[in-house]
Order: structure tokens, then C-alpha cells, then sequence
């Protein structure tokens, strides 16, 4: 039996997308294979690496998780809706001076967890915070002091 596809519309970078997807396509699928949003990385596929990590509503999830279907309306961001312009954002800029990009995979999934963590704080956040809040995320360079350091500069400054 074929399935349908479904009319849709998502919220992504705040840009309005509608869509035709079918009921299985999870966010992910759709964000890079319709939407060319390739800043949200394919890796694991079940959730355990962070590298599909977007923001929903301002909170962290795993992209490949969730069923496009199941997040109408509701406001993504992914990485290539954080800067403004050519003006990186700030979490975006701090990896890049601290050198935490890497080799780049985790780093959309990184940076956006760092996101999420750094609005939420109602004060700094420490060393060990900061370890449990990427706790999620995968870096498969085992760099995490240069991140660990970036997210740490930026939630000093807010």
C-alpha cells in the first residue's frame, strides 16, 4: 500500500515552507533532502550522536527523531538560520575564535545545543555544566575543551 503524502507547512528560520511530505519523512529528511539545509548533519540515525540536533521552540532535539509531521507550525531554527547576514552569531563566533570547529560535523549540533543552554541560563554556566549540556553531542575529534571553552566564553558574556 502507498502512502499519501500530506500538505504541510513549517516554520524553519523563521521562513513559512509548504510542503508536501510523506508521514514516515522524518525533520531531518526533510531540512537537508527538500530544503538543502545541509548544516543539519545524517549520522546515526537514532538519536544518540546530536549531529541532527535543531532547535524546536528554542530547545534542542534531534531532528532525526521526529516525524516533519509532528512539528507543523511550531518555530525551527537550524544552524543556518542563526547568523544575520554575514554576522555569525555570537555562539557561532565564539567557536570560531576558541578554534572548536574541528572537522565541522558535530559542530551545527554543538553550537546549537551551546544555543539552547546560553538563553536558558539564568546564571553563568560552569565547566561541569557545560560538559552535561553537550553530553548529548558526538564529537568524533574528541575535541571538547575548545568547545567546552567556546560555550563557556559566550554564556560569560550574557
Amino acid at each position: 500500500m502507498m502512502m499519501e503524502k500530506r500538505e504541510l507547512i513549517l516554520n524553519i528560520n523563521n521562513e513559512i515552507h509548504h510542503l508536501e511530505v510523506f508521514p514516515h519523512e522524518t525533520l531531518r529528511e526533510v531540512l537537508r533532502d527538500r530544503l538543502g539545509l545541509t548544516g543539519t548533519k545524517a549520522a546515526c540515525d537514532d538519536g544518540s550522536c546530536g549531529s541532527c540536533t535543531v532547535l524546536l521552540e528554542g530547545q534542542p532535539v534531534r531532528s532525526c527523531l521526529l516525524l516533519a509531521v509532528e512539528v507543523e507550525h511550531q518555530h525551527i531554527i537550524t544552524i543556518e538560520g542563526l547568523a544575520e547576514g554575514e554576522k555569525l552569531h555570537p555562539m557561532q563566533q565564539s567557536f570560531v575564535d576558541h578554534h572548536a570547529i574541528q572537522c565541522g560535523f558535530c559542530s551545527p549540533g554543538m553550537i546549537l545545543t551551546g544555543v539552547a543552554a546560553v538563553e536558558n541560563q539564568d546564571k553563568p554556566l560552569n565547566r561541569d555544566e557545560i560538559r552535561e549540556v553537550v553530553s548529548g553531542n558526538l564529537c568524533r575529534c574528541t575535541g571538547y575543551a575548545k568547545i567546552i571553552d567556546a560555550i563557556e566564553d559566550v554564556s560569560k558574556k550574557q
